[in-house]
């Protein structure tokens, strides 16, 4: 992420921060999660692109040599198989920016958050 980015007001501005190459990749990403998520509101947090459906959906970032793919802890776990060619840690996966994105996965990931959101929401929405 470069130094600017906690001051971004869209996402548009975020990714035109970037050197080409590394937006080709931000928007390819952003396509990626918009399709899976279509509901989903689009927003600046913690300095980064989000999306948000009844709760922060995913977050994501570029870095130097990578993206920051942030999809909570439980996605990373449920795609541990899937993600075991990537950087990953407790709540983020790191896709290299000389690699091709992994759109299925991405897309798996970000419906599953879906899934989580919506549950989440409806059994609050039960205690209320």
């Amino acid at each position: 992420m470069n130094e600017k980015s906690k001051g971004f007001a869209t996402v548009d501005e975020y990714i035109a921060s970037f050197p080409e190459a590394t937006q080709a990749k931000l928007r390819e990403l952003r396509a990626t999660i918009k399709a899976a998520a279509p509901e989903a509101e689009e927003m600046i947090s913690y300095g980064m692109p989000t999306f948000y459906l009844k709760g922060n959906l995913v977050y994501y970032a570029a870095w130097k040599k990578h993206i920051g793919f942030y999809a909570i802890p439980s996605a990373n776990e449920a795609f541990k198989d899937g993600l075991a060619a990537y950087t990953v840690s407790k709540g983020a996966v790191q896709f290299p920016l000389d690699q091709p994105l992994p759109v299925d996965l991405i897309t798996r990931m970000v419906r599953f958050r879906v899934a989580e959101n919506l549950a989440r929401a409806k059994a609050k929405a039960r205690k209320d």
